[in-house]
């Protein structure tokens, strides 16, 4: 997209993912939903080495609001990851939670309208489907 519209990007290291934990606390496969429940549904918890969803939610927050004051009025394009994603979706309404994150087909696509601190609208712009 920045290619074809001949914009740059803006690369933010505090939109990556959340570390879940750390290399002491592994985390298998059959345990992930499960410890991403958690995490999501306990803003404070976090696994050891790993980071809450509090802190997550924070980190990306600061660097959108940064954004959204730099490019005021304008429209922006945020890429990361679901989780993050969720979270500062979650920021502005809390209905967008765990469930909401586990409804994401990875990779997906949304359009928020926001007004101020407001979120006015959510539009899912991603058809899973035309890729299977």
């Amino acid at each position: 997209m920045a290619a074809e519209l001949n914009k740059e990007i803006l690369i933010e290291e505090d939109l990556r993912e959340r570390l879940l934990s750390g290399n002491d606390f592994i985390i298998s496969k059959e345990h992930f939903i499960e410890s991403k429940r958690r995490v999501f549904e306990d803003p404070r918890f976090s696994f050891p080495g790993g980071e809450s969803s509090e802190q997550a939610q924070a980190r990306s927050i600061k660097v959108l609001s940064k954004i959204m004051d730099k490019f005021t009025g304008k429209r922006i394009v945020v890429g990361t990851h679901g989780d993050i994603m969720t979270l500062m979706m979650n920021y502005f309404d809390t209905r967008y939670n765990f469930d909401f994150w586990r409804s994401t087909t990875m990779p997906d696509i949304y359009k928020l309208e926001l007004e101020g601190k407001n979120l006015m609208n959510v539009m899912r712009l991603w058809n899973f489907d035309c890729c299977k």
